[in-house]
């Protein structure tokens, strides 16, 4: 009896340059995923990944469709090396774009265009420096629900990211998330940072860039995944194709429920988790989340090599 696996795939934030250099140099598999969205957005992302400089990759409008495609890359030199299909996905926010690539729902030149899409309807939704994302550590979720209602005041105020017990993002406007880092700190925070981004994400005021993308989720080609995907917005996968393209536009001004899914997953009978992409972002959400389900993460060859092996000796040791 095989161990029963999920893919999770990062998202912004996890971006680095010089990542998936090491891969690169042993899979031909990601110089051509990359020429696949190179082609599309007319631009050489690779180049970018692997030169920088980080600032403009760090931007949103290419930090996104970078992350796509490395994600897709690293899993599909995972399917080439013999590694297993897992029997679900998830995406920690943009990352669930990649999930749906990976699950056959959407083909990659297809989700570059969305992703792009995605970033510019996003950046566009507020002026530059008109919003803001926080970091909140060690405090309940319900005490930051309570911080961001009492310190909003007739602005937007909210947790987007529940990414793991006593780790909570919030969103808004820069003038109220700035007001709530010294209330957090009063309440017992460990820390309340300002995140270095330029777009407050899964808050309300994302919601008219989600009515503009409606319309471009509506013209693109999508099946339902071959590998069931659970979305951020409902915690479960997808119904059919219309409540697919309605999860991703309501992802964009909806809470990030990463507690939510990994549990969910776990409680499905999952008992590893292979994260698909670049750094450890999620394999360390992981642990705080459930200790008893490791997060493998896949960074290179080694990683990559020993995960396939070890799994491959747990399925041999349970058949024996």
């Amino acid at each position: 009896m095989s161990t029963r696996l999920a893919f999770v795939f990062p998202g912004q934030g996890s971006q680095s340059v010089g990542m998936l250099s090491e891969l690169a140099g042993a899979f031909p598999q990601v110089s051509k995923t990359f020429a696949e969205v190179s082609e599309v957005l007319e631009c050489d992302l690779w180049s970018l990944i692997s030169e920088g400089p980080a600032a403009e990759l760090d931007k949103t409008q290419n930090t996104q469709p970078a992350m796509l495609a490395v994600g897709v890359a690293t899993w599909r030199c995972w399917r080439d090396s013999g590694g297993p299909a897992p029997e679900v996905m998830a995406g920690h926010s943009l990352g669930e774009y990649t999930a749906l690539v990976c699950s056959g729902a959407l083909e990659l030149t297809d989700a570059a265009r969305l992703v792009a899409e995605r970033a510019r309807l996003m950046q566009e939704a507020m002026p530059a420096g008109a919003g803001a994302m926080a970091a909140i550590l060690g405090l309940e979720d319900e005490q930051v629900l309570q911080l961001c209602a009492h310190q909003a005041g007739e602005q937007v105020l909210e947790a987007v990211n529940f990414n793991a017990p006593g780790q909570v993002v919030i969103a808004g406007q820069r003038e109220a998330v700035a007001r709530a880092l010294p209330a957090a700190k009063a309440l017992g925070a460990k820390r309340a940072l300002l995140l270095p981004v330029s777009v407050p994400s899964h808050c309300a005021l994302m919601r008219p860039a989600a009515e503009q993308l409606e319309s471009v989720l509506a013209g693109c080609p999508m099946r339902m995944p071959e590998i069931p995907v659970v979305h951020n917005a409902s915690v479960s996968a997808a119904s059919n194709l219309e409540h697919l393209r309605e999860l991703l536009a309501q992802q964009l001004f909806r809470p990030v429920r990463w507690v939510e899914s990994v549990r969910l997953m776990a409680g499905q009978g999952v008992e590893r988790f292979i994260e698909c992409g670049p750094g450890k972002v999620l394999a360390g959400l992981g642990k705080r989340i459930d200790k008893a389900r490791p997060t493998t993460a896949i960074v290179d060859v080694v990683t990559l090599q020993a995960a396939i092996e070890e799994l491959s000796g747990e399925e041999a040791l349970a058949d024996g």
